[in-house]
């Protein structure tokens, strides 16, 4: 799978994140990844000042890092979640 770094992919990462036990914030941060989660609560923030670019990788890095039941995913969701882990295997 290649990345697209356009409005529509971030928002289809967004909807899949939607569907997980994790909220999402994009907030202002001098996170070094770009982003900070914060398991307890089970909220990610991202750095809303980050290049459109940034915001995309910073998602897919927390999708690949959190437990995600994918029984609880939609079959489009569960279908881009398959591409991002086959995507990690060969990295």
């Amino acid at each position: 799978m290649i990345i697209k770094y356009s409005q529509s992919f971030l928002n289809k990462l967004e909807d899949l994140f939607s569907e997980t036990d994790y909220s999402l914030r994009y907030e202002k941060g001098n996170f070094k990844p770009g982003h900070c989660l914060i398991r307890d609560s089970r909220v990610a923030v991202i750095n809303k000042y980050y290049p459109l670019e940034g915001k995309i990788n910073a998602l897919v890095e927390l999708i690949r890092s959190i437990e995600i039941r994918t029984d609880r995913l939609s079959e489009k969701n569960q279908k881009l979640f398959e591409e991002l882990s086959q995507m990690e295997a060969r990295i």
